[in-house]
């Protein structure tokens, strides 16, 4: 069974994205048919982004922090990113921790859960656009919901119902993926 990490976007203290990413472990763990964990990037402590040699040269990490991170996200063989959209982007707090490594996010697969005024469209997009340096396949299936519907007062999330069948639409597409990948990542270890 594939392991699938819900990895929230935020690292902010008044933060509602571990409410999405609570409510997306919880429809997850119905299905059974991968295993499903919950990473808050907030844990990790990961400070911004300063190693002298970017991942993608070596994974010499300097960062404490960055061998922790590193070691988590070699467990795993997908990943549902939930995202926030700020000014039309990712949190810097997601960025960063996606710059930290490189081998480790290699021949994975990544669904995307994203939210905001707009519905995170753009979040999403640029989230795609950032994964595919690292080799992350992301899914076509996204779930976008809005500040203004799906969160009472911008505060409490209460996802519209319609948005399950999104969410198990990606997860379908990233356990299958996963899946696949983890044959290509076992023989490029072999090598």
């Amino acid at each position: 069974m594939v392991k699938i990490g819900i990895l929230t976007g935020s690292t902010r203290d008044s933060r509602v994205n571990s409410q999405v990413a609570e409510w997306v472990k919880s429809m997850a763990d119905k299905r059974g048919d991968a295993d499903y964990e919950l990473v808050d990037i907030k844990d990790y402590n990961l400070p911004r982004f300063n190693e002298p040699i970017p991942a993608i040269m070596s994974q010499d990490y300097t960062t404490p922090e960055a061998h922790i991170w590193s070691k988590k996200i070699n467990e795993l063989d997908g990943f549902i990113f939930v995202t926030p959209e700020y000014n039309k982007a990712i949190t810097s707090g997601l960025k960063d921790a996606i710059d930290y490594l490189y081998l480790e996010w290699n021949n994975k697969a990544a669904g995307i859960v994203s939210y905001g005024s707009t519905l995170g469209v753009t979040a999403t997009n640029d989230l795609r656009l950032i994964l595919s340096v690292p080799k992350v396949a992301v899914v076509g299936p996204s779930v976008a919901m809005s500040l203004f519907t799906d969160f009472q007062d911008m505060r409490e999330f209460s996802p519209a119902s319609f948005h399950e069948d999104s969410l198990n639409k990606v997860l379908d597409d990233v356990v299958a993926w996963s899946t696949a990948l983890k044959t290509i990542r076992n023989k490029v270890e072999a090598r």
